[in-house]
């Protein structure tokens, strides 16, 4: 039941975590400072810390689901 609650926080946060980046016109993350572009890297480092949150909550999110499928396995 936990890890069931768990794939549904993991999979709205996400679904706003992918939204906040910017795309081909802009996003949601420029509101949040990712508008401003450094010189050096090419994105900010909003935009890097972004990425960084969404690729962790994306390993948590197929984490559960590989959990979640080894229990339903188990339990059969």
């Amino acid at each position: 039941m936990a890890f069931s609650i768990a794939l549904i926080v993991f999979s709205l946060l996400l679904m706003l975590l992918v939204l906040m980046h910017k795309g081909k016109g802009g996003g949601l993350s420029d509101m949040f400072g990712g508008g401003m572009q450094s010189s050096v890297g090419g994105s900010s480092v909003a935009e890097r810390n972004l990425d960084r949150i969404t690729l962790i909550i994306g390993l948590l999110w197929f984490a559960c689901i590989v959990v979640l499928g080894l229990l339903m396995k188990t339990n059969s």
